[in-house]
């Protein structure tokens, strides 16, 4: 049988489910002081009734909102990636052995945290993910559109814009050899691309109110090949939490855009880039880098002077890929 402290709790380890939870206490010593399953709806009252302590959870499906609940609470909370966490599982994968890697994985010294979103962050973040289901629906059904037709020998340009275009006309020829049921059918599929050709409008302009009423979103927009949609992006990830990141390097690896490592015995080796952290996020930030180099802008705009210098001397183009990133980093710290 468990034999659990009689000491104050320290740290509490959560792990969260749909319905039910299982809630670890520790102590300062690290000592088992509390280990039980709750329903949902119990763990407020529970937490509510333990002295203030740190409450660490995985960042996971509801994390944010119970992170919330708990400050009000007056617990210090923290959230733990579970890439993080697992190392600390000692035994086979339960509720229990869950909760106390959590607790351990919190008491660690150097632990890295995730940043916790507020109601308006999540709101940013949910309008961003809509749009992106939206744009991926409508990419499939232009695709389908795309394969039916050439299985009646009409062949249709590819993109979205092509699409629109020829799908009226497509539908206006009689003489092409469609039969009218499918004339139907590819009529109801054209109303939905434009169904949600209408959705994607309305996001981009929830996205853009929120881009010009805000003023840190406003000093973004700033940088060059940054404009609304990739600074709203960036507030409802990270929010005024800048001081997370050291410089604009660390920005940029915890993005996954810097080169990873593999380095041994002395001797360095990077490959591709990291591809971690946020992949939404990383593609927006570099679709708006090629757009702005396509668009005929500066592409030295903002940038140290000794780029500059380096570019017009003959330096190899792109020769401070790290710029960019360093200004994202900057721009709000500077405007505080």
């Amino acid at each position: 049988m468990k034999k659990f402290s009689k000491q104050p709790v320290a740290t509490i380890g959560i792990d969260l489910a749909k319905n039910s939870v299982h809630v670890l206490g520790v102590d300062a010593q690290g000592e088992v002081v509390f280990s039980r399953k709750l329903a949902r709806h119990a763990l407020s009252a529970f937490i509510a009734q333990q002295p203030p302590c740190r409450v660490a959870m995985e960042a996971c499906g509801s994390a944010h909102h119970w992170a919330r609940t708990f400050q009000g609470l007056g617990h210090e909370v923290v959230l733990i990636a579970p890439q993080h966490v697992k190392p600390f599982v000692k035994t086979n994968k339960n509720d229990d052995a869950d909760a106390e890697a959590i607790c351990e994985a919190a008491q660690r010294p150097r632990q890295r945290f995730v940043p916790i979103k507020s109601v308006e962050q999540q709101d940013i973040q949910a309008i961003h993910r809509m749009r992106s289901q939206v744009i991926g629906q409508r990419t499939a059904l232009v695709n389908q559109a795309r394969g039916l037709l050439a299985e009646y020998g009409i062949v249709m340009p590819q993109g979205r814009a092509a699409a629109m275009r020829r799908l009226p006309k497509i539908l206006e020829d009689a003489e092409n050899g469609l039969s009218e049921r499918f004339r139907a059918e590819l009529h109801g599929l054209l109303e939905e691309l434009r169904h949600l050709d209408a959705r994607v409008v309305h996001f981009d302009a929830q996205i853009k109110t929120v881009a010009d009423t805000s003023e840190s979103a406003q000093l973004l927009r700033t940088i060059p090949g940054i404009g609304p949609l990739v600074a709203t992006a960036l507030l409802a990830t990270l929010g005024d939490q800048w001081e997370l990141f050291n410089n604009g390097r660390a920005l940029a690896a915890w993005l996954g855009l810097v080169p990873r490592q593999h380095s041994t015995g002395g001797k360095a080796r990077l490959l591709g880039i990291s591809k971690r952290g946020d992949v939404y996020l990383r593609q927006l930030l570099i679709h708006g880098a090629r757009a702005h180099r396509l668009g005929g802008g500066d592409h030295w705009q903002g940038l140290r002077p000794v780029a500059r210098r380096a570019h017009e001397a003959g330096g190899r183009d792109g020769v401070t890929p790290h710029r960019p990133r360093t200004i994202t980093f900057n721009q709000p710290l500077n405007g505080r």
